[in-house]
């Protein structure tokens, strides 16, 4: 309930084991029938991330990002995007148990995912789903979120959980 996106990031680097066990949290991602159709990546060089950020118009914040994860999926199965978003997920959620804010950027159907696939030398059978952009928050945004009542029912439509 504590996870925020965080845009704004403290040049704090993120230790490398650190870095694996958010990996490892991505591979034991829930994949439909086990199929695993996926792909990450960990940047965390200074020049490679200005880079990414040049081709990602609404996020330049992954330059100042101290990692960004890239999630990559094969597009040719058939739940690969489902699959990824709950890798990222994981991801979100990993980096949140170790202290470190992050942001879910988009990826599937941007004009710049061949751009970033090209870039960070991924073969063509896969597909950029997301970026995540972590790092030492240095300000967490805290917009109202909508009350249970307004996203939820029980059983049927209209009916609520008491």
């Amino acid at each position: 309930k504590s996870r925020r996106s965080v845009r704004k990031f403290k040049p704090t680097p993120i230790p490398p084991y650190m870095i694996q066990d958010v990996l490892d949290c991505a591979r034991l991602a829930p994949t439909a029938k086990n199929v695993q159709p996926w792909l990450f990546g960990a940047v965390t060089d200074k020049a490679l991330l200005g880079e990414i950020a040049a081709l990602a118009p609404n996020a330049p914040f992954i330059a100042d990002a101290a990692v960004c994860f890239a999630v990559f999926g094969r597009p040719d199965e058939t739940y690969y995007l489902e699959d990824c978003a709950a890798a990222t997920m994981n991801i979100i959620l990993g980096l949140q148990s170790l202290g470190y804010g992050s942001c879910w950027v988009d990826g599937d159907k941007k004009p710049y995912a061949d751009a970033v696939r090209d870039l960070l030398g991924v073969p063509e059978g896969f597909r950029l789903v997301s970026l995540v952009t972590a790092g030492q928050p240095a300000e967490i945004a805290n917009p109202p979120k909508k009350r249970l009542d307004e996203v939820s029912f029980l059983d049927r439509y209209g009916q609520q959980a008491t």
